[in-house]
């Protein structure tokens, strides 16, 4: 039998079921970790919300994400987008742990040029073990716009609180780009490796004959044997080397394609099976947009001698 997961819908049913006061708005809330007592009926428990939430925490926290469990001994900020399954591990007393978390619910920022764009904010799909780890420097930036939002929210609900607290969000997720972006050039050594190990792994699949039995990798087929999650397998790929997962998969089907085209008799629609397309004419399409001419225009092209 499945298990059942625990939905939070709202806010307001957020703080009912953690015992925390009546929320001072309906849409956002921060929560005093410090203040957050976790006792043994919360352990494993399976939990979705309707939220996204941005966490803090500066000390060891037990976090089950997904299928993998991870414990944390430093600060760091960990995201996730509504639907995305977590589960606690720890119990918690209170002043045990220290930071805090913001709960957001998706209607504050609908119909904002927040809302239009809060998919370009990949660190939302990461993984837990993809958190950023924060310098004290950099936690203090943010405790600063928590700080501006909480105090937007206790103080001056009027007209101009939703532009306010959704402008302050914007400008924590815009330090926590930045911030992503540090991380990805201190770790250039560990980056390097992931790419290696995603190259190996791309070249393995076509020796091995699995572009024609099975198709085109997906990126979830990567991130799967890389450990990482899809969204930050590709950022990384990105950040490294220029350009994302889908683009490495195309680039190397296109220069295989070549090889073969050159060098076997097949037609370019066996090429197209061979590389994993079950539609001659999306390989067609997409050797065009690479190289600028067709198939059989490159396969004909006069060659220097």
């Amino acid at each position: 039998m499945q298990e059942e997961i625990l939905r939070i819908k709202s806010i307001s049913e957020l703080h009912a079921l953690c015992g925390f006061p009546k929320p001072f708005h309906p849409l956002i809330s921060i929560i005093d970790v410090s203040q957050w007592e976790i006792g043994p009926e919360w352990l494993e428990k399976k939990m979705a919300m309707d939220l996204y939430t941005i966490a803090l925490k500066d000390a060891s926290c037990g976090l089950n994400y997904g299928r993998n469990a991870y414990d944390f001994n430093e600060g760091v900020l960990i995201f996730t987008a509504p639907n995305q399954v977590t589960s606690i591990q720890k119990e918690q007393q209170i002043n045990e742990i220290h930071g805090w978390i913001v709960f957001i619910h998706p209607d504050l920022i609908r119909h904002t040029d927040l809302g239009n764009r809060i998919d370009d904010y990949g660190f939302f799909s990461y993984d837990v073990h993809e958190a950023l780890h924060l310098s004290e420097a950099e936690q203090n930036t943010l405790y600063e716009c928590v700080n501006l939002i909480k105090a937007e929210i206790k103080e001056r609900v009027d007209n101009h609180s939703q532009r306010v607290i959704v402008s302050t969000l914007e400008l924590l997720l815009n330090y926590s780009m930045r911030y992503y972006e540090r991380q990805f050039n201190t770790r250039t050594a560990q980056n390097i490796d992931t790419v290696s190990q995603f190259e190996k792994l791309l070249k393995r699949y076509y020796k091995e004959g699995k572009f024609t039995e099975h198709g085109s990798p997906s990126i979830d087929y990567f991130a799967e044997a890389i450990h990482l999650s899809p969204k930050y397998l590709s950022d990384l790929l990105k950040k490294q080397t220029g350009i994302g997962t889908k683009d490495h998969i195309n680039n190397f089907i296109v220069d295989k394609a070549k090889t073969l085209l050159l060098s076997d008799a097949d037609s370019v629609s066996g090429i197209a099976y061979k590389l994993g397309f079950n539609y001659p004419h999306y390989f067609s399409r997409l050797f065009k947009s690479k190289t600028g001419m067709t198939p059989n225009d490159y396969r004909n092209k006069p060659t220097l001698n």
